[in-house]
C-alpha cells in the first residue's frame, strides 16, 4: 500500500499567471476542479491507503470531509515555503509506516489511475526515488519514495534537475517517468491551450465539466486564439 500527499495553496490566490485570461473567481473554480480530479483519482486507487491534503485554504476542511482525507494546515507544520512544508509533512507521514509516499501537485487535470499505478510499479522496481517532470522537463509534478530514500525537496524553478542532482549526491537510485497525465500541470496560458486541445478525450471529470462546451471554455478558447495571433513567434517557440 501507499499514501499520497497533496499541497494546495489558498485558492483565492491560485493561478495568478492566468489573470489575463480568467477572473479571480474563474481561476479559483479551475484550481478547485483540477484538485478534485486529482483527489478523485487518488481516492479511487486501490493501492492508495491514505491521502493527506496540506492547505491553509478556508475550504480545505470541507474537501477533506467530502473525500475522506486527512487535512493539515500549513501553519501546523512549521517552516516557511513549499519545500519546508513538504519536508515537515513527509517526516510526519513517514512515522505512519505506510510506504511509499507519493507527493504530487494539485493541478494535474489529466491524471489517471493508470498513471499512479505506473509510478508505484516504478518505485517498487527501482527501490529509490521516482520523479515525474512537467511537459517542459523543468518542473517536478510528482515524487514517490520510501522512508529510507526521502529526497531533499527542491520544488521551484528548475526543480526536476535539482531533485535529480540532490538524489545523485545522496547515492539514491532515481527514475524519471514520463506520462501525459503527470506532465500537464496548468500554470501558463499555453498550458491551458494544451489542456483544451485534449480535454474532450479526458472523459467526465470536474475540469471537463467546467471547460468542455461551456461558456467559460469557449471564451478561453477565443482568448487563447487571439493571443496566438498576436504572438505567433512566441507560440512557435513554445511548441518547439
Amino acid at each position: 500500500m501507499a499514501q499520497a500527499l497533496v499541497a494546495l495553496k489558498d485558492l483565492a490566490q491560485a493561478k495568478t499567471r492566468l489573470a489575463g485570461l480568467l477572473r479571480p473567481s474563474e481561476r479559483r473554480a479551475l484550481a478547485l476542479a483540477m484538485l478534485e480530479d486529482v483527489l478523485t483519482v487518488l481516492q479511487g486507487h486501490p493501492q492508495i491507503n491514505c491521502i493527506t491534503l496540506v492547505s491553509d485554504d478556508p475550504a480545505a476542511h470541507l474537501l477533506a470531509g467530502q473525500y475522506a482525507l486527512q487535512h493539515w494546515r500549513e501553519s501546523e507544520l512549521g517552516g516557511a515555503g513549499l519545500n519546508a512544508v513538504i519536508g515537515s509533512a513527509s517526516a510526519r507521514l513517514g512515522q505512519a509506516g505506510i510506504e511509499p509516499l507519493v507527493i504530487l501537485h494539485a493541478d494535474l487535470p489529466l491524471l489517471t489511475e493508470a498513471d499512479i499505478s505506473a509510478v508505484l510499479l516504478a518505485q517498487r522496481e527501482s527501490a529509490g526515488l521516482v520523479l515525474a517532470c512537467d511537459r517542459h522537463g523543468s518542473g517536478t509534478n510528482l515524487l514517490a519514495f520510501s522512508a529510507d530514500c526521502t529526497p531533499t525537496f527542491c520544488f521551484g524553478p528548475g526543480s526536476c534537475a535539482a531533485h535529480l542532482a540532490a538524489a545523485s549526491s545522496m547515492g539514491m537510485a532515481t527514475q524519471v517517468i514520463r506520462r501525459t497525465g503527470l506532465a500537464l500541470d496548468v500554470d501558463e496560458p499555453q498550458d491551458l491551450a494544451e489542456l483544451l486541445a485534449v480535454l474532450p478525450l479526458a472523459g467526465r471529470t470536474h475540469t471537463a465539466s467546467l471547460l468542455n462546451g461551456t461558456v467559460l471554455g469557449k471564451r478561453i478558447g477565443l482568448a487563447l486564439a487571439s493571443l496566438a495571433t498576436q504572438n505567433p513567434i512566441c507560440e512557435q517557440q513554445g511548441a518547439s
